[in-house]
């Protein structure tokens, strides 16, 4: 499978890296900053590309998603900060025919965290005396604050029911990979759910892994889709 970085930051030269323990080969980089950059989304050099992963930036993928997307190079996408575009670039992806897996985060046991903080703001949504509260830590060059990985949380929480408003804080410090905790709190005890990620080969891992399941599939998913999570 013939894999096309956009973005090659660390998350995408670790892509890069793993790659082939994939089965994946790279066949280059979208990156104007980058030594390795090797042309736009509209390059003659992406012919015969099975799917673009992109580390970005939220500009970038406003632009280069519907170019790819009418190439019909498949799409995994961990790039966050462009919620306001959704619904425009939903419907190029529909228009195109490709498949896409967009995630904010794609750490398998994130996307099981997720799926326990749904339930457990479920639970605590018929106990009134109880508020919730998530902070998230990353690492100091992470420029989205608060991370996609928590707003995801925070909209988990509300869809599953919790009736009263959630405390979102963010820290961005040092060299952390990535740290999200939910809490809820009563009068005399608190209950704490926390994620943390020790280094960043668990989002590569789970950005290849999505790469190949999105091969023959049209539409747009989310890795609960890839892990098959109801």
């Amino acid at each position: 499978m013939r894999v096309l970085l956009v973005g090659y930051g660390k998350m995408g030269q670790l892509v890069g890296e793993l790659a082939p323990q994939y089965g994946c080969e790279v066949a280059g980089v979208i990156d104007p900053v980058s030594p390795r950059h090797g042309g736009a989304a509209d390059a003659d050099g992406w012919s015969g590309v099975d799917v673009a992963i992109d580390f970005s930036t939220a500009e970038s993928i406003v632009t280069n998603l519907p170019v790819l997307a009418r190439r019909r190079i498949n799409l995994v996408v961990g790039t966050t900060g462009w919620a306001p575009h959704e619904p425009a670039l939903r419907k190029v992806v529909d228009q195109s025919g490709i498949g896409i897996v967009v995630a904010p985060n794609f750490s398998t046991g994130v996307v099981i965290f997720d799926a326990i903080v749904a339930q457990a703001a479920r639970l605590f949504a018929a106990q009134p005396e109880f508020g919730a509260f998530l902070h998230e830590a990353h690492h100091a060059a992470k420029k989205d604050a608060p991370s996609g990985t928590a707003l995801l949380l925070k909209r988990s929480m509300e869809q599953a029911g919790f009736p009263r408003p959630i405390d979102v804080a963010a820290s961005r410090a040092g060299f952390i990979p990535g740290t999200h905790t939910v809490g809820f709190d009563g009068p005399a005890e608190t209950v704490t759910l926390t994620h943390t990620a020790r280094d960043r080969t668990a989002f590569a891992r789970g950005a290849l892994a999505a790469a190949k399941w999105i091969q023959g599939k049209r539409g747009w998913y989310t890795m609960k889709d890839v892990l098959g999570i109801a």
